[in-house]
């Protein structure tokens, strides 16, 4: 009997297409509410996850499931612990989407400097002479301050210190250098690169830690000309915070790939300021990094299923 791979969020043919050929059957889901994920789970022996929650209710549910495989890189909507306790294998695609959300990143910092969103309604609204009210600038020469600098943290770097003529300085926890990269100032605290960039870029995960790190004590930290940008996660800004400062003007702007609550409210107060760009969640959704992330959490989940150690581990299970 051939395994079955559920995956309750569509994706791209590449993907199933890998699964199909090996014999898989695919159990497309009909729903991502907690009672609808637990009652399709529970014959499936493989999960393929997008962005839907999966809790310890739904894991515990899944009396056959032995891997998971992430469409994508953070596991912050998957109850890793309980999956380690039930002995499921967790996989993800961490070299899937690092320089589709580099270039995101890069367009979000692009388009603040040049004011594209408000000049754009502006144009529409025939408002031609806000092309000399509303001052732009040039980013060459200009710092980017990258917190975090894994994967995605050393690709915008590169690309904003080679392509742009920006200065980096960058901040992480762990990483101290970018061997190939020897320009990148490396700083010892998150509050030292929130005062030394021009543009401030987030790229770490979201933690027990990291929830919450960007409050207005470090937002008060930035400079009054500085933009904050955020392609990682939500929940690494406090939005309340950040929506105060922007009132203020006591930061120029913000460019948000990622919010607290997804999809945001209709009355998210962030919709009603001028300086701030949104997109939604869609930095990885390009159709080559969908296609990749699709084919490599496929991979996950025939390496776990053959008996294989796969590629990339998101969790460690006991011998």
């Amino acid at each position: 009997m051939a395994f079955k791979v559920l995956i309750p969020q569509d994706i791209s043919d590449d993907g199933k297409r890998y699964l199909t050929e090996r014999g898989y059957e695919l159990k497309m889901g009909s729903g991502i509410s907690v009672e609808t994920l637990a009652a399709e789970i529970a014959d499936c022996d493989a999960l393929l996850a997008r962005t839907a929650k999966f809790p310890a209710e739904v894991l515990r549910a899944a009396k056959k499931l032995k891997v998971i495989g992430r469409h994508g890189v953070g596991c912050d909507n998957i109850d890793v612990p309980v999956a380690t306790e039930l002995g499921i294998q967790v996989t993800f695609t961490p070299e899937a989407n690092a320089g589709s959300v580099a270039e995101h990143t890069i367009g979000l910092v692009i388009a603040s400097a040049h004011q594209f969103a408000r000049m754009d309604r502006e144009t529409r609204a025939g408002n031609f002479e806000i092309r000399n009210k509303l001052k732009c600038f040039d980013l060459e020469g200009k710092t980017l301050a990258i917190v975090g600098a894994g994967r995605i943290g050393r690709l915008v770097a590169r690309k904003a210190l080679h392509g742009l003529g920006m200065k980096i300085v960058a901040y992480d926890p762990i990483v101290k250098d970018i061997p190939d990269l020897p320009e990148v100032e490396f700083v010892s605290s998150i509050e030292e690169a929130f005062k030394k960039g021009d543009f401030v870029s987030l790229h770490l995960p979201a933690l027990p830690q990291t929830k919450g790190i960007v409050n207005a004590a470090l937002l008060s930290l930035m400079k009054k000309d500085a933009f904050l940008i955020n392609a990682a996660r939500g929940e690494l800004v406090v939005e309340e915070d950040l929506v105060a400062a922007l009132k203020s003007g006591s930061i120029a702007g913000a460019a948000l790939d990622v919010l607290k609550d997804e999809p945001p409210a209709k009355d998210c107060p962030l919709f009603a300021l001028d300086n701030v760009l949104l997109t939604p969640h869609s930095a990885a959704l390009t159709k080559e990094c969908t296609a990749r992330m699709a084919l490599q959490a496929a991979q996950g989940i025939d390496e776990v299923l053959t008996g294989k150690a796969p590629k990339w581990p998101f969790n460690k299970l006991a011998k």
